[in-house]
């Protein structure tokens, strides 16, 4: 480690402005723990002495939760958690402003900014509705010379930012970028070349292509120097890039742990990375199909041999454009692996099984739900020790088939009992696997059932679903998201209220039949941060009757309802404090019919990067 990363790396022992000298020892007070006054150093005050123990204390305080409860016992531990924080995390860009963020943090190594709502995933939220960067940089830059981290998530990044960050942070090691935009090969290879200090660079989901003719030669812009490479990860960067600089890049980076490329790389090259980094840990594999056409490329047992000496790998994911005569290749490391990421392979339950078997301490499983019921049925007798599965959709249409039903459902939660995290796109659902599910599996966290045909009752009753998420939230006590959708009744939402006093983020889309299903959330999940609604009947009446709740919440996000202007004005008079903005489609014209409305609360007022679709009441 060199010195400047040990000097970051080292909390300063004061944080006072009597830590400071100009030298010497005539002005300069040594703490006298022993209360004594004689002939040696004069003491300090009681309340200085208290202040240094207790910063002391706060430094190995690293929870979020436990800094935050301990900022409000009073004024001097108000002051000293924000002196030692190390770490700051802002769940909303707009909920505070930069100045007083970095104001009251100031020695901040490592930041976690999050900006635009989650349904901008969806594309609900209008380009150009804002999450800018670029006043967070600028506070950072002036506030933060020895920030070593920076990962954001939904917010709007030019490559002038990240110039800015390459330029700002001297000792900056880590940048992680998920689910953003405004960025290209251009600011990449401008981190890459100017951050000397860089270990960490992981993009995950962005939208960065380029134009053909704009395409900048990134990878190579890693100094020769950078031998310090920890994770790489760029496999949503769509363009084309400079395969032998990366290779360069990868041998000369023995402490590389994580790789993750984009489908440019061949399996024949993927061997050549693996040949270079047999420390590898986690490996996002690329296209996973040959160069060469059809029977013309690396065979299968050349492939399986370059992964046989990779046997540390545990993570496994990538199969962007997946050839199945392949995937026997990766049998050698199916045996360690603990996590296997499937979701951009469109295979069947054929091609999944012979690699599934032999999978046996899988803890995390992402996939697509063309291996239909009978794929997730060899998941469930092989898997005993799955933690978390997400079955992701071919095809998200409305009136698309689904390969997945409630039979795969209620073959998990036979199989995989330890289950704490399912996400679960199908069609067709029962009650009866959903109430499976939570007496088989009680230490669900989190439980987010996607019916994507609206209002879809019980397939084989016709019943509402709502003895199903009744019973999800009845007997899954450690709950703490839940998602629902199908065909739900008010009842519903009484027994969410009733059970589900550990929610934290609730979704509903195509849900409920009155404003008494809002009613009782509100009145019952007590602990609720973030609530989303979509296509769902709630008027201006059920917005209302979470007056007493807003304040205790992150954010309300709804769309497609039955709410009015009249209504979200109503709210924004008796609560000053909640940032309400109305916001609507690029060309649509303004009517007393709010499609969309975000609520959130903040210090900082109204934000001042409002666009003309986006009203603030």
């Amino acid at each position: 480690m060199s010195e400047a990363a040990e000097e970051a790396e080292s909390p300063p022992t004061h944080m006072s402005e009597d830590s400071s000298s100009s030298g010497g020892s005539g002005d300069r007070w040594t703490p006298d723990l022993r209360g004594g006054n004689g002939g040696g150093p004069r003491s300090a005050p009681p309340e200085q002495v208290l202040e240094n123990v207790l910063e002391s204390v706060l430094e190995f305080l690293t929870a979020a939760r436990d800094r935050n409860a301990a900022s409000l016992v009073c004024c001097s531990w108000y002051r000293a958690e924000a002196q030692t924080r190390r770490e700051l995390f802002i769940g909303n860009c707009y909920a505070v402003s930069p100045g007083r963020a970095v104001e009251r943090f100031s020695g901040v190594r490592s930041v976690v900014l999050k900006g635009k709502p989650r349904f901008a995933d969806f594309s609900l939220v209008p380009e150009g509705w804002g999450a800018y960067v670029q006043p967070w940089v600028a506070a950072m830059g002036r506030a933060y010379p020895r920030l070593e981290r920076i990962c954001l998530k939904r917010m709007t990044v030019t490559d002038d930012d990240l110039a800015l960050v390459a330029q700002s942070f001297p000792l900056f090691k880590e940048l992680l970028l998920v689910c953003c935009d405004g960025f290209s090969t251009l600011g990449l290879a401008i981190i890459a070349e100017r951050c000397r200090h860089l270990r960490v660079l992981e993009l995950i989901e962005n939208s960065v292509e380029d134009e053909e003719d704009e395409l900048v030669d990134w990878i190579s812009k890693f100094p020769v120097s950078n031998t310090s490479m920890e994770s790489l990860m760029f496999d949503c960067v769509g363009v084309p890039f400079n395969f032998e600089a990366l290779e360069a890049l990868v041998a000369r980076s023995p402490s590389l742990r994580r790789l993750r490329v984009n489908h440019h790389v061949s399996v024949e090259q993927l061997r050549r990375l693996l040949a270079r980094a047999p420390q590898l840990t986690h490996l996002g594999t690329g296209a996973f199909r040959p160069e060469a056409p059809a029977g013309g490329g690396m065979s299968v047992s050349e492939l399986a041999l370059s992964f046989a000496a990779s046997s540390s790998v545990v993570c496994l994911s990538g199969f962007r454009e997946v050839n199945p005569e392949y995937l026997p290749a990766i049998y050698p490391v199916c045996g360690n692996l603990t996590s296997l990421n499937f979701s951009f392979a469109s295979i069947n339950a054929e091609d999944l099984t012979p690699v599934i078997r032999q999978c046996h301490k899988l803890r995390t499983f992402w996939v697509l739900d063309t291996v239909g019921d009978e794929g997730l049925r060899a998941v469930a007798e092989t898997c005993s020790d799955l933690r978390e599965l997400r079955v992701f959709p071919l095809d998200a249409t409305e009136d698309s088939d689904g390969s997945v039903s409630d039979v795969g459902l209620q073959a998990i939660s036979e199989g995989c009992r330890k289950l704490e995290y399912i996400l679960y796109f199908c069609q067709r659902m029962t009650n009866s696997a959903v109430i499976a599910m939570s007496k088989n599996c009680p230490d669900l966290v989190v439980f987010r059932l996607c019916i994507m045909g609206r209002h879809r009752p019980d397939r084989i009753t016709g019943e509402p679903m709502d003895e199903g998420f009744g019973s999800i939230v009845m007997n899954c006590k450690k709950l703490t998201r839940l998602s629902v959708s199908g065909l739900l009744t008010d009842k519903a939402f009484t027994y969410i209220g009733k059970h589900g006093k550990l929610i934290k983020t609730l979704s509903l889309a195509f849900s409920g039949d009155s404003d008494l299903s809002l009613q009782y959330l509100f009145e019952g999940c007590t602990r609720l941060q973030k609530l989303e609604v979509r296509d769902s009947p709630f008027s201006d009446k059920g917005l209302l009757s979470g007056l007493g709740s807003f304040y205790n919440m992150r954010f309300l996000w709804m769309n497609s309802c039955s709410l009015t202007t009249r209504g979200c004005r109503e709210v924004a008079q008796q609560m000053p404090n909640l940032v309400v903005e109305v916001i609507r489609d690029q060309d649509e014209m303004e009517t007393e019919n709010v499609d969309k409305v975000y609520l959130y609360r903040s210090l900082a007022g109204p934000r001042s990067d409002v666009p003309r679709f986006v009203k603030i009441l």
